[in-house]
């Protein structure tokens, strides 16, 4: 048997080796599985895999971190996301006994709005609608005589874009470590691994799967919980040179942006950070790197990848609200609620 230090290794070793399925934004379909699912991920700058507590829809991220806390809590969110693009999360929890532990379900939904239908000729062939939903249920439990804990979902998706549609089915697989004394977390999460069971067409699209690792710590004596998240290790290279940047010198020589190890390390970097995490009303703030330099206009102030939001609570009840930038045009606000039933 393997120290339980060695078996951790292991499996972060096990994660980062997928890094030959490299997939991001417009290489895979179902990209709506990688989009915040509360208004706290989307606060803390989108994706946070540490948060072991009685939100149930942490367990959609990582499902690790379904616990006993979540015991019989429900969380339903809601964003307009862009133009009329909206999306939105259900989440629920329930404990059967002390031995099997709980059981979480969750459902994940995005209307991509309504649009005008025209031939190759330019004859109107009437409006038409797109949208997806995922089903997902996932149970996770304790490793014997340890602080982790490792979980899966299994997630079944629809999706129909005019009139086309498509079945699919993916597993999220995470673990996460719990130190109560040093209120630290660190987890690790293998997500969307799956494939189509029916394409739009006649080609199969890989799934959008993800490698992510986190961390998060409450600071001693200090109201304050800071979140790090590395994304997307499956895949090293996030960044592309824009021909905006590029530079020309007095000859019309031009340099193309450079692209160096910093770049691509800090575009798989999330920081995020809460204050008062544990109160009735906490104040969050996060920032996405690749967010905000993929949207950022040269010669032009912008607040791209940074994101902020507050929770309130009233007795059993929990609202959210989260404020977040993603694209250059508008920004989008993200409501939730959550309530112990």
């Amino acid at each position: 048997m393997l120290p339980m230090s060695q078996k951790f290794t292991f499996f972060i070793v096990l994660l980062v080796s997928y890094m030959g399925f490299a997939q991001v934004g417009g290489r895979a379909t179902y990209q709506f599985l990688n989009l915040p699912s509360s208004p706290k991920q989307a606060a803390l700058g989108g994706k946070v895999l540490t948060d072991y507590g009685f939100d149930p829809t942490g367990a959609m991220f990582n499902p690790a971190t379904i616990n006993v806390e979540m015991d019989n809590n429900v969380s339903l969110n809601y964003v307009n996301y862009i133009a009329d693009v909206n999306y939105g999360t259900a989440s629920y929890a329930y404990l059967v006994d002390r031995h099997t532990q709980v059981i979480h379900g969750g459902v994940t939904y995005i209307n991509y709005g309504n649009f005008n239908g025209y031939d190759e000729r330019g004859n109107s062939t009437g409006d038409f609608s797109g949208g997806e939903v995922a089903l997902s249920l996932g149970y996770a439990m304790n490793i014997p005589w340890s602080d982790f804990y490792v979980g899966a979902n299994l997630k079944l998706i629809s999706s129909k874009l005019e009139q086309y549609t498509s079945l699919g089915a993916a597993v999220d697989v995470g673990i996460i470590y719990v130190n109560p004394d040093l209120k630290l977390n660190i987890a690790a999460v293998l997500r969307n691994a799956g494939t189509q069971f029916t394409a739009y067409d006649d080609v199969y699209e890989k799934l959008p799967l993800e490698v992510d690792l986190g961390f998060s710590q409450q600071v001693p004596h200090v109201p304050l919980r800071w979140h790090l998240t590395f994304e997307n290790l499956q895949n090293w290279t996030l960044a592309y040179e824009n021909p905006a940047r590029s530079t020309t010198d007095l000859d019309g020589n031009t340099t193309p942006e450079n692209i160096n190890f910093f770049d691509e390390f800090i575009r798989h970097t999330i920081l995020g950070a809460e204050l008062f995490p544990e109160g009735g009303f906490n104040i969050r703030l996060g920032y996405n790197f690749r967010r905000g330099e993929e949207l950022r206009i040269v010669d032009q102030r912008s607040f791209a990848g940074i994101s902020a939001g507050f929770s309130i609570k009233f007795n059993k009840l929990r609202l959210s609200y989260s404020y977040a930038r993603y694209n250059s045009a508008a920004s989008s606000g993200f409501f939730g609620l959550n309530l112990q039933l």
